[in-house]
């Protein structure tokens, strides 16, 4: 494909999207077959989609799919083959110098694989040798805490239930999963704030909302079924709000590909009538400027014998610590606001004048907010914003984190917490009596680091492709090739399956599109959308491979290999999953009723105690939690120093690149690009289509070895001192050493920057 770039004047949807969704199914040489799934995703007696948390419409159309759904259903539902002949044509060294996106799209592994040091290539083992060699290596470890169990978003409840009872029979907590690297803020700041590390909306409350304010995400890419939602929102006259450094098409207009009129006029639904483009970083501050002006306002309104603006009832009756958050925000500077957001303040006091005439408002936000060094406190400054009106816990308002992954948030759910409660650890122990470890293991940021400094010895992980989703891979690639044993079940080949243990597996497993057959039958699992919602699925197509596994299975197996005395009735989990729900309803009450539960179409909402306003805090309230910095980190006194942000394109799914365009953003056939407003272009010197190096500054404002080299610059509506390029292609200019404090997730989205151009 021939590479350029040209803006894009369309709308996100239309016909592009379907051309693209055609496109997909026939790159992947399977149209028919992709087709007659397509009708059976995201409905009740169907699969869940593979893709991304938004939760399933209750009344479905008749394809309840999007494009990039549509994408993650055509890379799984493939028949291009991985086989044990391609492993024995390509050795491990070659395979390192092809692209990620060449590995991937090569097909779907069909056989257990072993790699052979004295080939250099991986070989086929048969399922119970690869068990059982897994587990006399794991009994070997005389310390639990040296095996690393990772967990990608898209294991269902029964699997991810599964992998944490195996790992705390084997005696660790240590779980690094997809969580720690983009919604791990989210547990832990909504958690110490309201009780509970999720978000409190339904879909129906969009149903409901006067203003819905979209900050740190990119819908049109990244959620793209979330556009029909913000559609309906439009259309019956609420607000909406974009909050975002980049000018996203999916946040301007949507042309409804279901929709017939918008269809064949070439017409579409405008979606954000306000866009602010905040400067990376500048999250905080401009959140804090809002609340000043909505606190100034009250006190106004209070002293003209207005009505309040706050909601002093719910203050008074459901909140702890106003007075601190009121003090220190009064106490803010506007002149360090408007620096380090980069917004004016008529536009902080326009969008305050929103949110004040907005009886019922929700907030929705992405990976923008979390993946900051201070991702924690920007979550907690938009719940502080929302508990001045009581936007927690009425309908039409709340706060929504939009996560990643299908079952990211339902892995957390049902164990897979490096931080485990107690009451879930008695709980354990009461049924299956075996007495699981209390000791916090290893998120992500952890685990590398162990890894690297020789105290992890092993890893096993379901699914994902770790190495190349973390940042720094110069640590994180000589952490993998220290191990003495790496386990991969994967539906296709990754880079991190190349980087080589001592001892190296690649198991094959089931994709959600798949049927899965046990003695008992076929097999439903669960999920658990971004809404708290579980639902079933079940898979409907052919198997790439009769030689293919479960993820259950998988588990089964490698636990009843390296725990010879296990107490767990691994088989009959294995022959009938609802055995397995069983068992998750007695760990965890909230799901009383799972199996019964699960037949109804569209599932059941998990009790969520904020959106019914109990606090599970310490305070036994909603507590409005102070940040006193507006993040102005040290290194911006350098006058040349930028803050880059990584971002995904259109044509992938957080590390599998589905190809090589971005067409919302007008990139074809390449991703070696750098995005720069037309003014920051002209304070670098910078013309379009130059060539130019990006390097990380340390915390003084001081160049260090960390660089890119060799993108292209692009001229984009972009906010001043910002700049964006592509992950993962950039995660190695991240230091692992830069993360959040409280939550341990790296900082992919606020990288300080020198920018020059190549010589």
């Amino acid at each position: 494909m021939k590479s350029k770039i040209k803006k894009y004047d369309g709308p996100a949807g239309g016909w592009g999207a379907l051309k693209a969704v055609a496109d997909a199914f026939k790159g992947q040489k399977n149209v028919q077959h992709d087709v007659i799934a397509m009708f059976r995703m995201n409905k009740g007696v169907g699969f869940d989609c593979p893709g991304c948390a938004w939760p399933d419409e209750k009344h479905a159309t008749m394809v309840e799919i999007c494009e990039n759904g549509a994408k993650a259903l055509s890379w799984e539902a493939t028949s291009k083959k991985t086989p044990p002949e391609f492993f024995a044509k390509h050795t491990v060294s070659k395979l390192l110098t092809w692209s990620d996106y060449d590995l991937e799209n090569e097909g779907r592994l069909t056989h257990p694989m072993k790699y052979d040091s004295a080939t250099d290539t991986y070989q086929p083992i048969e399922w119970q040798t690869a068990f059982n060699e897994i587990g006399a290596l794991l009994q070997q470890y005389h310390d639990p805490n040296s095996v690393e169990f990772y967990t990608s978003g898209r294991t269902s409840n029964e699997a991810a239930f599964l992998y944490q009872l195996f790992a705390r029979e084997y005696g660790t907590n240590n779980f690094p999963d997809c969580s720690n690297m983009c919604h791990e803020p989210t547990s832990v700041g909504l958690a110490a704030s309201i009780g509970i590390g999720k978000g409190t909306v339904l879909l129906d409350d969009f149903d409901h909302a006067d203003l819905v304010i979209c900050i740190g995400h990119n819908p049109g890419t990244n959620h793209p079924r979330m556009l029909g939602t913000l559609r309906k929102v439009s259309k019956r006259g609420a607000t909406i709000v974009a909050v975002n450094p980049l000018r996203e098409r999916g946040l301007e207009r949507f042309a409804f590909p279901q929709s017939p009129v918008e269809m064949l006029t070439l017409s579409s639904t405008p979606l954000a009538s306000h866009y602010y483009k905040v400067r990376i970083g500048g999250d905080t501050a401009l959140l804090k400027g809002l609340m000043r002006i909505v606190l100034e306002k009250h006190d106004q309104a209070i002293l003209a014998g207005q009505s309040a603006i706050l909601d002093l009832d719910f203050i008074t009756q459901h909140t702890d610590n106003f007075d601190a958050l009121r003090q220190d925000i009064l106490a803010s500077s506007w002149d360090e606001i408007l620096a380090v957001s980069g917004l004016t303040f008529a536009q902080i006091e326009e969008l305050a004048e929103l949110y004040i005439k907005a009886e019922r408002t929700i907030i929705c936000y992405g990976m923008g907010i979390t993946q900051h060094q201070h991702g924690t406190e920007n979550v907690q400054q938009l719940i502080n914003l929302l508990l001045l009106k009581g936007n927690i816990g009425k309908t039409g308002a709340g706060i929504c984190p939009l996560r990643g992954h299908s079952n990211v948030q339902g892995d957390r759910t049902v164990g897979i917490n490096e931080k485990p409660s107690q009451t879930m650890l008695d709980n354990i122990e009461k049924r299956f009596g075996f007495k699981p470890p209390k000791a916090h293991g290893h998120g992500a940021v952890a685990t590398m680091q162990a890894m690297f400094n020789d105290q992890s010895k092993a890893l096993i992980a379901m699914g994902g492709n770790l190495a190349i989703a973390m940042p720094d891979h110069e640590k994180t690639f000589a952490a993998m090739s220290k191990l003495d044993l790496a386990v991969h079940a994967a539906t296709k080949l990754n880079r991190s399956h190349l980087l080589l243990a001592k001892n190296n597996y690649i198991l094959p497993v089931l994709g959600r599109t798949e049927i899965d057959i046990q003695s008992t039958g076929a097999q439903c699992i669960t999920v658990e959308d971004s809404m708290s919602m579980v639902h079933a699925s079940q898979g409907r197509l052919t198997p790439a491979s009769p030689y293919l596994k479960s993820e259950c299975a998988i588990v089964a197996g490698l636990a009843k290999a390296a725990l010879p005395k296990t107490k767990v009735e691994w088989d009959d989990f294995v022959a009938d999953y609802a055995k397995i729900r069983d068992a998750i309803e007695a760990v965890f009450p909230d799901f009383k009723n799972f199996n019964e539960k699960i037949k109804t179409p569209g599932g059941f909402h998990l009790v969520n105690s904020a959106s019914e306003r109990r606090w599970n805090t310490l305070s036994g309230k909603a507590n409005f939690i102070v940040t006193n910095t507006l993040f102005e980190d040290s290194y911006k006194a350098s006058n040349d120093a930028l803050t880059l942000t990584t971002v995904r394109s259109h044509d992938q799914y957080n590390t599998t690149i589905y190809g090589m365009n971005d067409r919302y953003r007008g990139i074809t056939g390449r991703r070696d690009v750098v995005f720069i407003s037309e003014n920051e272009a002209k304070n670098q010197n910078v013309k379009a289509g130059d060539i130019v190096n990006l390097i990380t500054l340390d915390q003084n404002g001081q160049p260090t070895h960390r660089r890119l080299d060799g993108l292209t610059a692009v001229i984009y509506d972009i906010a001043d001192k910002s700049l964006a390029t592509y992950f993962p292609e950039s995660n190695n200019l991240v230091p692992l050493e830069r993360f959040d404090i409280q939550a341990g997730i790296p900082a992919y989205k606020n990288i300080p920057i020198k920018l020059e151009k190549s010589a």
